[in-house]
């Protein structure tokens, strides 16, 4: 980890052409395993009827309809998301649910949420922030959550890149965004300790390289 790295390294904020096809792009790169993959990551967060949820980076909305399918029409989906495209999409997806709300909001600057979800989630977002905006995000997700909610993260697992097989080593190395290698370097638990998440769950996909890590925010006595 001794290279400096800037924010304008990252590849985190997708655009133009990649954005507007988002969901096709990510079903074809992985050969039809993407929609799969994500519907039992999101099956594994455990969301209950009726819970709050924040979403960190929305994205397309593809997400947020999954764990529509769980919270049910009593629970709430608010979705933070700034890319233009994205947007489109995710309105044009979740127009029909007046439980999905979309708010125009970085998640790497301080948010007005405070104690009012059961849950942050993020997916794939996390890695592509230096490490001073990763400490805002996670400040962030501590304040929005009511006490014993959890901020589920899913993204990559942490593992020695170079003893990794040699399309996972490719793939961090020359498609991914730069700064994701700095973020599987670092023990994300040890990250999220400093803030105040006390326990954690984890769930392993792709041969243990991602993982969905779900930190809670203890609840005080």
């Amino acid at each position: 980890m001794s290279r400096r790295y800037r924010q304008e390294d990252s590849k985190v904020e997708v655009r133009g052409f990649e954005a507007r096809h988002y969901d096709t792009l990510m079903n074809l790169i992985t050969f039809g395993w993407y929609p799969k993959f994500i519907r039992q990551a999101i099956a594994d967060l455990g969301l209950q009827p009726g819970e709050k949820v924040l979403d960190f980076g929305a994205g397309t909305g593809r997400n947020a309809l999954l764990m529509r399918e769980y919270v049910g029409e009593n629970g709430t989906i608010t979705a933070l998301e700034i890319g233009e495209e994205m947007k489109a999409q995710f309105t044009k997806k979740t127009a029909t649910f007046r439980n999905i709300g979309l708010v125009d909001r970085r998640i790497d600057e301080p948010l007005p949420y405070e104690s009012e979800y059961d849950v942050v989630f993020i997916s794939f977002v996390l890695h592509g922030f230096v490490q001073e905006k990763r400490d805002i995000i996670i400040q962030n997700a501590y304040q929005a959550l009511k006490p014993g909610g959890r901020f589920a993260i899913l993204d990559y697992s942490n593992f020695d890149v170079d003893r990794a097989v040699w399309y996972v080593r490719w793939a961090i190395r020359k498609a991914e965004c730069p700064l994701a290698e700095d973020f599987i370097d670092r023990d994300t638990k040890a990250m999220l300790k400093p803030f105040g998440f006390e326990r954690f769950e984890e769930h392993f996909y792709f041969k243990n390289y991602l993982r969905l890590l779900k930190a809670y925010k203890p609840i005080k006595i």
